[in-house]
């Protein structure tokens, strides 16, 4: 699974995207409220637990961006006051960057219960709310036979307290915070070629955050979005022929699913040039 440590004061991140991207938030959470936020009842102490978690995280690590007069919440990044006692989900994700989605254990392992998702990466909310995670990630080559039971055994041992992360990686032809469609196309994209790829491509990374609510037991998954254009990505050095590589080691399936045979090779062709 690749998970790492992450320290309390790095649960959440704060970056140069912050204004961009809340922006959208706001927009999402306005006009399309039914597509990106979900609770179902037995989720009301879980997300209350979440809202009141991230709260207290941001006034303790982050006094000077936000502090509280009774139930309202000032942000002084983005000039807003936040109801307090308003619905926990939608509050969160008018706050910070990160989606986040309640994992309830259960007799048949955690459940999806709740989230306010509003960058999803190729799945939508409705289709996986109520399912169990073997449900939600059925479309994922590989996760019955090789992770389901890795993946349901760390979620029942995590403890509170703690905090992980690992990060996950698709390339797209898509530059779109708000993606709920796009797993398996297998139809190749002609308007990307070896001449523009490095243009026409972005490398999108969730950063995915793990920690265990104390009370309800809920596992909170925080899912946050980077998209950065190829032509950035390999003007670091080494970072063209890592990615390289990694293109070159998927297996069929998992890019089928990634639906990087769209543009594989002329990005491959276009990341071969950059190594000249």
């Amino acid at each position: 699974m690749g998970l790492q440590p992450v320290a309390e004061a790095d649960w959440l991140e704060f970056a140069d995207d912050h204004a961009m991207q809340m922006a959208e938030r706001r927009r999402l959470l306005r006009e399309q409220a039914g597509d990106v936020l979900a609770c179902l009842p037995e989720a009301q102490a879980a997300s209350g637990e979440l809202g009141e978690m991230l709260v207290g995280h941001l006034l303790r690590h982050h006094p000077c961006w936000f502090s509280r007069n009774g139930d309202r919440l000032q942000n002084a990044l983005t000039g807003e006051q936040h109801d307090l006692a308003g619905a926990p989900l939608d509050l969160c994700g008018r706050l910070v960057q990160e989606d986040f989605c309640l994992l309830q254990p259960s007799a048949e392992g955690h459940v999806l219960t709740g989230a306010v998702l509003c960058f999803p990466s190729r799945w939508r909310l409705a289709e996986k709310l109520g399912l169990a995670l073997p449900g939600v990630h059925g479309p994922v080559p590989f996760y019955g036979d090789r992770l389901a039971h890795p993946v349901e055994r760390f979620f029942q041992s995590l403890k509170p307290g703690r905090i992980v992360q690992r990060l996950n990686w698709s390339v797209m032809d898509d530059p779109a915070l708000f993606q709920p469609g796009g797993h398996h196309e297998a139809e190749v994209n002609r308007d990307v070629t070896a001449g523009n790829a490095l243009q026409r491509l972005y490398l999108r990374v969730e950063r995915q955050t793990f920690r265990k609510l104390p009370q309800s037991q809920a596992v909170a998954f925080g899912i946050r979005i980077h998209v950065t254009p190829l032509a950035e990505v390999v003007r670091v050095p080494g970072e063209g022929e890592r990615l390289r590589g990694a293109l070159a080691a998927l297996p069929p399936e998992m890019a089928l699913y990634k639906s990087a045979g769209r543009f594989s090779v002329a990005l491959q062709a276009a990341l071969g040039k950059d190594r000249q």
